[in-house]
């Protein structure tokens, strides 16, 4: 039984293909000022390093606009221009080399404005991401429906979907936010029967890393499982690498993305001898540099941590002053508790 996102249509952006079943793509946000072309490009390069796959950057001014050019001669990745009032800041932006841009038509203005965004994407087949977000739901539609809604949000969506498509244009994404975890879900829901643009899917505004990732995590898991969602984006408050990060643990959880290290730890309790949550923070950035597709075990005792490790590849198990080496299920070797970390690197160094 195909998905939602194996039938939607294929949207080239910057040579990243999604939709029509392609591997759901992460992007991020940076939170540079765009014009600082410096800062915004070293943050880009940190994101590309964890894994961002598409990166928006906002134009607000003529400035950011023409620094498109710049920053995009120095990345390896598509960036997609963020437009929020300004029409002329979207000509400017695709004028400049953006491989994407996101607009909500009902706030460009008239007519006339509209359509010269659209042709100047048209001219050089640009795609247009269409975002309406739960909070700039317009006021009829609130009146029609009792307030904000689900059903409102996928309406407006389809209005402005409608407005580009009358233009004569369909190199379209859509996105429909919310922070409301489960109107977010609904409106997905309602969203994929309506129509076979790929969707861009976010908790928007979900909060800071821990709170925003939890539900991030619900929200997005939610409506991925449900086969909706061409490419993702968990919006946090705070350094968007962490954004990165929580995207791909939910997409690997899902078993939407492999590749990469999953690492699985204890929660520590009495038994534990080694300091457990500092060697787990070590091993985690200790394996983001392995492109392998395994599993590493990080346990705080040797009395159950080598049973618990069975199903990893790789695992340590501290006890008073030494650990156990595992692999495979197997005690390989017993180090001193200074040489865990040194011991696990080898092993993965030498992988096969």
């Amino acid at each position: 039984m195909s998905t939602y996102r194996e039938n939607t249509k294929k949207i080239n952006i910057g040579g990243r293909i999604i939709g029509g079943g392609e591997p759901i793509a992460i992007q991020s946000m940076t939170n540079t000022k765009t014009e600082d072309v410096k800062n915004t490009v070293e943050q880009i390069h940190r994101l590309e390093e964890a894994g961002c796959e598409i990166i928006r950057c906002t134009v607000p001014t003529i400035e950011a606009a023409a620094a498109i050019k710049e920053i995009k001669n120095q990345i390896h990745i598509p960036l997609v221009a963020d437009i929020h009032f300004d029409y002329k800041m979207a000509i400017a932006a695709i004028e400049n080399g953006a491989d994407k841009i996101r607009i909500n038509p009902g706030n460009i203005g008239s007519q006339d404005r509209i359509k010269a965004v659209i042709d100047a994407a048209k001219e050089r087949n640009i795609p247009i991401r269409v975002g309406v977000n739960s909070g700039s739901l317009e006021k009829p539609l609130i009146e029609k429906y009792g307030g904000v809604t689900a059903e409102g949000i996928v309406e407006s969506a389809l209005d402005k979907v409608h407005i580009i498509e009358d233009l004569g244009y369909d190199n379209l994404v859509i996105s429909i936010k919310s922070s409301d975890v489960m109107m977010c879900v609904k409106a997905h829901e309602l969203l994929a029967g309506k129509t076979d643009y790929p969707l861009h899917v976010g908790i928007t505004e979900a909060g800071t890393v821990m709170s925003g990732s939890i539900k991030s995590a619900i929200g997005l898991g939610l409506i991925l499982d449900k086969g909706i969602g061409d490419t993702i984006r968990v919006s946090l408050t705070g350094d968007p690498v962490e954004e990165i990060k929580a995207a791909r643990q939910i997409l690997r959880t899902l078993g939407l993305r492999k590749g990469g290290i999953e690492v699985v730890s204890c929660p520590t309790c009495g038994r534990t001898q080694i300091d457990l949550i500092k060697l787990a923070g070590e091993v985690e950035t200790l394996v983001s540099g392995y492109p392998l597709d395994i599993k590493v075990a990080v346990m705080g005792c040797v009395v159950n941590g080598p049973g618990e490790a069975k199903e990893a590849d790789l695992g340590i198990a501290g006890g008073i002053g030494e650990g156990l080496l595992i692999k495979k299920g197997e005690i390989i070797r017993k180090v001193p508790e200074a040489e865990l970390l040194s011991s696990l690197k080898y092993e993965l160094d030498n992988w096969k």
